[in-house]
């Protein structure tokens, strides 16, 4: 059985891509409930029944009623039902701009960047206990009521919702003494420059990129520039090339028939041996393993 994940495409209205959408994935029985997909989304899901264990980025989380999931932006992840009844739960999944999309709210993309930028490392699963008595669920539910209905304004109504949802989310983890790699100083015309190098290195990755090519782009020098990157992102220049590029690797490995070192190739390292050390760091296992761990998931019913 050949294994493949697939890269999830947007909801449309007409021509245009919808920012977010919303919907309930039901079952009945243990099953796949969902296989094995990426997307640019940010995605939450709020369980109203059943019992699942969710493959997210690498690891296995377990969630069940009342309990909420938080999802990466361009985090592989596949979810499995374990109870034999009926399994209910809701998905919202959203673009990460719908967070700082206003024109003086650049600032504000610091707190975006733990769910875009960061290596799953911030909480995954909210546990029923932790969030029954707070505005999570009725949040939740608000988002899911107002997708389905589409009353006049409904658009703004859901942008409101996911804003008071994260919200709630870093006020939480800042109480807690959660770091998330904010930088609380971040200089607006700093963080555009950086917004410049996302972008370039979006487009490039798979070319052949020096810190000193952005520090050229940013218009900084290459020590400056090597130092504002550090100190925003939390990783150097090539540390975050890296990133990039093994992001985009995981796609390739199973959608597509190229081998480990055309994949190498293709997202812009010089040899697969680099590659598979790079891909381990970054993700714990190799390659390989990677593509076993999620296709030896996908066969469990």
């Amino acid at each position: 059985m050949e294994y493949t994940y697939y890269v999830e495409k947007k909801d449309m209205i007409g021509d245009l891509p919808l920012p977010f959408s919303v919907h309930n994935q039901v079952s009945n029985g243990a099953v796949t409930m969902a296989y094995a997909h990426i997307h640019d989304y940010i995605e939450i899901l709020y369980a109203l029944s059943g019992e699942y264990r969710i493959l997210l980025n690498n690891k296995d989380y377990y969630f069940s009623t009342g309990d909420m999931v938080l999802i990466n932006s361009n985090e592989i992840h596949n979810i499995i039902s374990l109870s034999e009844g009926y399994n209910n739960y809701i998905v919202i999944k959203f673009e990460p701009e719908i967070l700082y999309t206003t024109t003086q709210s650049v600032f504000e993309m610091k707190y975006v960047m733990p769910f875009i930028l960061n290596e799953s490392t911030h909480q995954k699963v909210f546990k029923k206990e932790e969030i029954e008595c707070s505005v999570i669920p009725e949040i939740i539910k608000g988002i899911s009521k107002e997708y389905a209905e589409k009353k006049y304004g409904y658009e703004l109504a859901i942008r409101a919702d996911i804003f008071n949802l994260f919200l709630f989310i870093l006020r939480r983890w800042n109480a807690q003494n959660i770091d998330l790699n904010i930088n609380q100083n971040m200089n607006k015309d700093m963080v555009r420059r950086m917004q410049v190098v996302f972008d370039y290195v979006e487009n490039n990755y798979q070319n052949d990129i020096t810190s000193l090519d952005m520090a050229d782009i940013c218009s900084l020098s290459y020590s400056y520039f090597s130092r504002a990157f550090k100190k925003i992102i939390k990783k150097n220049f090539k540390e975050y090339l890296n990133y990039v590029r093994i992001s985009k690797a995981e796609k390739l490995l199973s959608t597509s028939d190229l081998n480990i070192t055309e994949i190498a190739l293709a997202v812009g390292f010089s040899t697969s041996s680099y590659f598979i050390s790079q891909f381990k760091q970054f993700k714990g296992i190799t390659p390989k393993q990677f593509q076993n761990k999620y296709m030896r998931s996908e066969l469990v019913k």
